[in-house]
């Protein structure tokens, strides 16, 4: 079970509150609890498709 969150902002301009949703939502769209806004939470830092160990043929 992870312990992190993550907190981002919703990017509707007229409600941008802050969200703290839990760290294995990275990767997945959340909906703003305040406005509704779908919101895609980023995933892991570097992390970009989940293909780190591709073959260096």
């Amino acid at each position: 079970m992870a312990a992190d969150t993550v907190r981002i902002m919703c990017p509707n301009l007229t409600c941008r509150k802050v969200l703290a949703v839990p760290g294995n939502a990275r990767g997945k769209t959340v909906r703003c609890k305040n406005c509704g806004t779908n919101i895609r939470v980023p995933g892991a830092s570097g992390d970009s498709s989940g293909q780190k160990s591709a073959p260096a043929a």
